[in-house]
């Protein structure tokens, strides 16, 4: 842009802050902030008359639209990785109860397997239909669970994590159930019946309650068992240092890399020789586990981690065609969807079609930008689009094939398609610190409109931290999606949901299933009366017939774009 601005008038800007004028550059400066201060507290107010859940308070973030600057100062960490805080108490009590699970009791020292849930000494109860009769589509499964320890005796407490699913391997059909937790060792689930024919009830423990002890423990002893390096480098001198949501205190002064727009924090011990600008690369670390060995023991594959628990009776149902006149009583279960045939079918809002060709998918995002944000699970889509779309070519941005950034363009038919990954904490092998962008920052950077596309996958690398962090991240998120809403109400955002994976000792200790529900409840919750779409990667995991995993096999992710595409491409419901 030309500068039109006189030679004398520019000289006057140049001197403005000089020290003639500092006391009224000073009094301007504290004018604004007051002004600031009574407008965050406007936005506060208002923010809390939101539906979701009515009230939930954030620290309010910048409109300023300049690229993402960080507080660079230098100091000493006053406390032992003393998480600031992050959102406001109010906040907290909000979600509390989003994110509650059923009290587990303290471990003892020493403690016995033998008292620890047990999937092969416990069992499940397909009760029969009330009123008695044959099962029929539009009606409700119910079937009890019940817990009991290696030595086969029934367990008095609840907080035991279990997955419920209703399948059928010949018809390709499944729903993840409903599970309810009666705090005395028994359970409920609860399945929609949606299709006609055979049926088989299939329960899972994925840990027992004393495990979710451990992982709560780990979460508030061991925050950053996960810890993260950035390279310093300048001229010949280089050197690694420690980084992290928060540092423990020590002798060491620290880099403080906070976000002056969204306020997210972020911290690196400062190299001895070189300044805190000189930081180059990120990159995840490594972890530190500190379990004692019975503490492990809570964590064994084929034995209390991820392992079926078997029928007592008859685990198979025959499902009938819906009985004519007959009203149905409101369903405890509320599935968003199932398979059928392999195919996904949702039960409200809109109708996913099938894009069974490259043809109909490319027809389908002609003239569309399609911006993806996240983790692995969202560059996984990236991925899929770009391999099953011939015409869509990605441009070599010379980038890592982990954290990008990917940019694919289909000229005849006007698409592109983007990726980037979200800002630490992100568990990558090295990012360079110029793409470390926060989502809230690159969201208020999209212009929007009814041709643009925003699809965010947040959840994977917020793991092992205090739920706070999380909740901040995503209330920062939220934010700047209204004000993309606001400014451009014809796009279409989309979030795509956690899901459950494969769990090793390693991944429960790090990226639990039980974490990852910890924060699903969250993500909903916050996003809850906003206009935007869900893909429920958890229930598409849970409910399908392939075996779970942190980036879910082809057949599940075809199913995932046919929803998006079905976002963006929507017909009437008949």
């Amino acid at each position: 842009m030309t500068n039109s601005l006189s030679p004398s008038l520019q000289y006057q800007m140049t001197n403005f802050c000089t020290w003639k004028y500092g006391a009224v550059y000073l009094l301007l400066v504290l004018g604004v902030l007051i002004l600031l201060q009574h407008k965050e507290l406007t936005e506060m107010r208002t923010f809390i008359r939101l539906k979701f859940e009515s009230k939930v308070e954030a620290t309010p973030v910048s409109k300023v639209k300049s690229p993402p600057t960080v507080s660079n100062d230098t100091h000493r960490p006053s406390s032992p990785c003393s998480f600031h805080p992050l959102i406001s108490n109010n906040a907290v009590d909000l979600l509390q109860d989003l994110k509650s699970w059923p009290k587990t009791p303290p471990l003892p020292s020493p403690f016995s397997m033998n008292t620890t849930s047990d999937p092969a000494h416990s069992y499940f109860t397909v009760l029969p239909r009330k009123g008695g009769g044959s099962w029929h589509t539009g009606e409700e499964l119910e079937v009890l669970i019940n817990i009991n320890d290696f030595h086969g005796k029934p367990k008095k407490t609840g907080g035991d994590v279990l997955f419920a699913r209703l399948y059928s391997q010949k018809l390709h059909a499944g729903v993840a159930g409903q599970v309810v937790d009666h705090l005395n060792g028994s359970y409920s689930a609860f399945f929609s019946l949606l299709w006609e024919g055979s049926a088989q009830v299939e329960v899972t423990l994925v840990h027992p309650s004393e495990a979710v002890t451990v992982l709560q423990k780990l979460t508030q002893e061991q925050p950053d068992r996960i810890y993260f390096q950035s390279l310093f480098s300048s001229g010949s001198v280089s050197q690694t240092t420690t980084c992290n949501v928060c540092l423990n205190a020590t002798q060491e002064k620290v880099c403080n890399y906070t976000d002056l727009n969204t306020g997210e924090q972020w911290f690196c011990y400062k190299p001895k020789n070189l300044a805190c600008d000189t930081r180059m690369t990120h990159a995840k670390g490594g972890f530190k586990q500190k379990l004692t060995p019975m503490e492990e023991k809570l964590f064994q594959r084929n034995v209390n981690m991820k392992v079926s628990i078997p029928a007592l009776g008859p685990a198979n149902i025959t499902v009938l065609p819906k009985m004519k006149g007959r009203k149905n009583k409101t369903p405890k279960s509320s599935p968003s969807g199932y398979y059928y045939q392999g195919e996904w079918q949702a039960l409200a809002g809109t109708v996913v079609q099938h894009f069974n060709n490259s043809t109909a998918m490319s027809q389908c995002l002609k003239g569309k930008v399609v911006h993806l944000y996240g983790d692995s699970t969202i560059r996984q889509w990236f991925e899929y689009l770009s391999h099953s779309l011939p015409d869509l070519k990605e441009f070599e941005l010379t980038s890592s094939r982990q954290n990008g950034p990917f940019m694919a363009l289909n000229f005849a038919e006007n698409t592109l398609v983007t990726y980037h990954c979200h800002g630490p904490p992100i568990r990558f092998a090295s990012v360079p610190v110029t793409q470390l962008r926060y989502v809230a920052n690159e969201l208020d950077r999209v212009n929007g409109g009814t041709n643009t596309v925003v699809v965010l996958s947040i959840w994977s690398h917020f793991s092992t931290f205090p739920i706070e962090v999380y909740i901040r991240r995503i209330l920062s998120i939220r934010k700047a999606v209204m004000r993309l809403l606001t400014r451009a109400p014809g796009t279409l955002v989309v979030i795509r949901t956690a899901n459950p994976k494969q769990l090793s000792l390693y991944e429960a200790l790090t990226n639990s299933d039980w974490y990852s529900l910890q924060r699903d409840k969250v993500l909903r919750a916050i996003f809850k009366g906003v206009n935007v779409k869900l893909v429920d990667a958890w229930e598409m995991s849970l409910a399908h017939e392939l075996p779970h995993s942190l980036h879910p096999q082809p057949p599940i992710i075809k199913n995932m774009i046919d929803v998006l595409l079905s976002y963006i491409c929507p017909v009437a419901r008949k």
